[in-house]
């Protein structure tokens, strides 16, 4: 096995193959309050293919499944608020949302993005509650970018790792189980995986294709997410999206992106360094062409992703392969003398 595939885990979860289906809240991230947010993010942020916050959770959803439903004949869905933070909004409003997409037809599981200073025992409470109430999993995703200071710095994400790391910890001492994402500036999301798996995921985002950053960093936010117990990483590639300060950066030449197959080199490194039984859910970004000036190098990601497996398989490299570096490592040395 090359990878673990995240559609194989949801399989093995739910005995057969889940769809997400986008939802789009009426809401902001701190972020924006006081300026335009972070570099890379559009003003419609990342809900590119959700419909308007206009409209009602309940009929987003609706619409969505039929379309799914005629199209794969899918049985079981994952409502996913995606677009900017999911939690930046008042607690009773968070809770309703919620409850409107446990009551849709064949939902399995509610994915609720936000970042990780938006996570408090509050706003985990009401996934817990829902949870117990209803048996439908949560999943939490986690948005960083990378682990990297000052490229937070750069990229003006108003927060730093800390509050990553608090937000992790913080969902793992609930008694519930956490999936780990991972995501990543030179690209990646992660997600957790704890106790009685009530919220189950949890994830983070890195960007990975940008030539200031050191190659290593893929490799270190790895190890980094392995220690906090990631089980599903979500890669992504760097897109550049219209209107943005970082797509300014890029047309006036003040950033440049790695070639595809230096990407591919960070994703497979960073791949090795996490346990084989994470799931990955995506190694390449998605975003319609006409809302981008870069993205994956103009291919299709399907075809980055057969190219990159074709190169793993060569070149003998598989997740998991070098994750040989906790439980104190070093102590093999004695075994050796």
């Amino acid at each position: 096995m090359l990878y673990y595939k995240y559609s194989d885990y949801l399989k093995n979860k739910y005995g057969e193959k889940v769809y997400k289906l986008p939802v789009n809240l009426p809401v902001t991230c701190p972020n924006r309050l006081d300026g335009d947010g972070c570099a890379f993010c559009a003003g419609a942020g990342t809900g590119f293919e959700a419909m308007s916050a206009a409209v009602s959770v309940t009929e987003q959803l609706t619409r969505t499944r039929q379309m799914i439903t005629r199209k794969y004949h899918a049985n079981k869905y994952i409502a996913y608020f995606q677009n900017y933070t999911n939690t930046f909004l008042p607690p009773d409003r968070f809770r309703s949302y919620l409850m409107e997409a446990t009551r849709i037809p064949g939902v399995v599981e509610i994915s609720v993005s936000t970042r990780p200073d938006c996570v408090s025992a509050e706003y985990l409470d009401i996934m817990r509650d829902i949870r117990a109430m209803t048996g439908i999993q949560m999943n939490v995703e986690l948005g960083l970018q990378t682990a990297n200071y000052h490229t937070l710095q750069m990229i003006d994400r108003g927060h730093g790792l800390a509050e990553f790391i608090d937000a992790v910890l913080r969902i793992k001492k609930y008694p519930m189980s956490v999936c780990k994402p991972f995501k990543t500036r030179e690209g990646g999301v992660m997600r957790l995986e704890n106790l009685i798996r009530d919220i189950d995921e949890e994830m983070y985002h890195k960007i990975m294709d940008n030539h200031e950053i050191d190659p290593e960093e893929a490799k270190e936010t790895a190890r980094i997410l392995t220690a906090l117990g990631v089980d599903i990483v979500k890669l992504h590639s760097l897109y550049i999206a219209r209107n943005t300060r970082l797509c300014d950066w890029y047309e006036n030449g003040k950033i440049t992106v790695c070639s595809k197959e230096e990407y591919f080199e960070r994703v497979i490194t960073f791949l090795e360094q996490i346990p084989e039984t994470v799931a990955v859910e995506r190694m390449f970004s998605r975003i319609p062409e006409k809302d981008a000036v870069f993205c994956n190098w103009g291919c299709s990601w399907w075809r980055l992703r057969d190219e990159l497996l074709q190169k793993m398989e060569e070149e003998g490299r598989y997740q998991g392969r070098c994750c040989d570096y906790l439980n104190g490592a070093a102590l093999c040395l004695l075994k050796s003398e």
